[in-house]
């Protein structure tokens, strides 16, 4: 089994794996694969394993933590780091905190070690799937409900609190009005997309990204295979003897400032 490296988070007690696992798949699996799939890779030495409400992931996520603490596949499941997002239906101050239970039941967790707000907007209805129209989109009220974020880290029921697909203004907004700073960006980036800017700014800020998609979108309903299919990044895989997929790895960590979960596990 490799022990996979951590990075220390700043509003955050817990540090987090540089590599983690992705639940989310398209199109969707059942949730006996999924949690085949989630042992599979305990074994193999993951630790991060990344969900959310959206992605019907939860259930599996947590069925398999307990069969693996059963199995002694972790002694503990302080061993793990776990997230989970705020989806954007609930994303009103007052739905915050019953959101992020609703998530722990899912998972049978007593606590997830991160909470992410999933996008910087608010959905009305019950819009449970990507992409969604203009009609049901609506600003988010940022204030109020990462003030809720807060009373979820608060109350115990996250180590740490963050946020997903923020750009530098949303971001500015955020911190503008935090009382504890988002410990986490969670956002797409890969070779071809290093979002530079944003990790600048992530950086000064003191703010971890975590980069989804790092493979390239491949697999989903807005991505292509251009990233996985570079000529120039096979040419050095082959080159090296590795596959692509580990050349891109390499090639992502080499900054040395964010963590990977690629939220298509099935590659």
């Amino acid at each position: 089994m490799t022990m996979v490296p951590e990075i220390s988070l700043g509003s955050c007690e817990k540090a987090i794996p540089v590599i983690g696992m992705g639940t989310s798949s398209y199109p969707p699996v059942d949730p006996e694969t999924a949690k085949s799939a989630i042992l599979e890779a305990m074994k193999a030495g993951y630790r991060h394993f990344d969900t959310a409400f959206l992605y019907g992931s939860e259930k599996p996520l947590g069925e398999a933590v307990a069969d693996a603490l059963r199995l002694g596949l972790i002694k503990s499941r302080d061993e793990l780091f776990i997230t989970t997002k705020l989806w954007c239906t609930f994303a009103e101050r007052d739905q915050v905190v019953p959101a992020c239970k609703m998530s722990l039941e899912n998972l049978q967790l007593e606590y997830v070690d991160m909470y992410l707000i999933h996008w910087p907007l608010r959905l009305s209805g019950t819009v449970h799937q990507t992409p969604f129209s203009k009609e049901s989109t609506h600003p988010l009220d940022i204030k109020s409900v990462w003030e809720a974020m807060e009373e979820c880290q608060n109350l115990g029921l996250t180590k740490g609190i963050g946020v997903s697909n923020f750009s530098c203004n949303k971001l500015e907004e955020l911190l503008s009005v935090a009382k504890i700073p988002p410990a986490i960006n969670q956002v797409e980036m890969n070779p071809l997309w290093q979002q530079k800017k944003l990790r600048e700014f992530c950086k000064a800020k003191g703010i971890h990204i975590t980069a989804y998609c790092p493979l390239g979108a491949n697999g989903t309903t807005w991505g292509d295979n251009r990233i996985v299919e570079c000529d120039v990044l096979e040419e050095i895989a082959k080159a090296k003897g590795k596959t692509a997929a580990q050349v891109f790895t390499v090639l992502l960590l080499t900054f040395k400032c964010f963590s990977l979960c690629s939220i298509n596990w099935k590659r």
